[in-house]
């Protein structure tokens, strides 16, 4: 899958860090039974690792990738337990150059015009705007339309239910991340029904808005 490929499989990516690995399979048949087929599973917890392997091997149909990789030996450990795609909450050399070595897509994250620029000289045109809101939102996205005619994103951070449509409304962006879709209270108390209602909610609400 190409990065283009992984931005345009939903108009949501949820943003999952998962405390209980027995959680991985019922979350992601949640989401499927919401209309979503894509999962950015994040390495904050030790969770991470196993569950992206329980996903992948037992759930195809759920394109799932890795989150909050932050160098070469997360990259590769993400890759080895099935990670389809890789999302960094930065950008580095060392990231750009293990993801063309290993014909993996990489969606790195960037903040300001010059990471922007970073990017697409090295041909990475499909990247996540992150942290969203704090880096400028709507406006900084709109701003980089100018410069940047090419690229495209996928703001993560700050990104919920009442400025979803403001994001996805923007030519430049494909798509939004964001852990909102799938409430920790939810998760604790194993309440899947929940998150495929949201699901479902949320992709009602964008209908038509893209």
């Amino acid at each position: 899958m190409t990065a283009e490929d992984v931005m345009k499989l939903s108009p949501i990516v949820p943003v999952i860090a998962l405390d209980n690995e027995e959680d991985a399979l019922p979350l992601a048949n949640a989401l499927l039974e919401g209309g979503i087929n894509i999962m950015e599973v994040t390495l904050r917890t030790q969770a991470g690792l196993t569950a992206i392997e329980m996903i992948s091997t037992s759930l195809p149909q759920m394109h799932v990738g890795a989150g909050t990789v932050l160098n070469t030996q997360d990259f590769n450990k993400a890759v080895a337990h099935g990670a389809e795609f890789i999302f960094s909450p930065g950008i580095s050399g060392e990231l750009m150059n293990i993801s063309k070595e290993m014909n993996i897509a990489l969606i790195p994250g960037v903040a300001t015009a010059t990471e922007v620029m970073l990017a697409k000289n090295h041909g990475f045109e499909y990247c996540k705007l992150f942290p969203a809101t704090l880096a400028g939102g709507v406006e900084i996205l709109k701003a980089f339309s100018g410069p940047f005619p090419s690229m495209r994103f996928c703001p993560t951070g700050g990104v919920n239910i009442e400025n979803l449509n403001d994001f996805l409304s923007l030519e430049n962006v494909l798509c939004a991340g964001g852990s909102w879709i799938v409430p920790k209270d939810a998760l604790k108390e194993k309440d899947f029904q929940k998150i495929t209602q949201l699901c479902i909610e949320a992709k009602e609400m964008i209908k038509g808005k893209k």
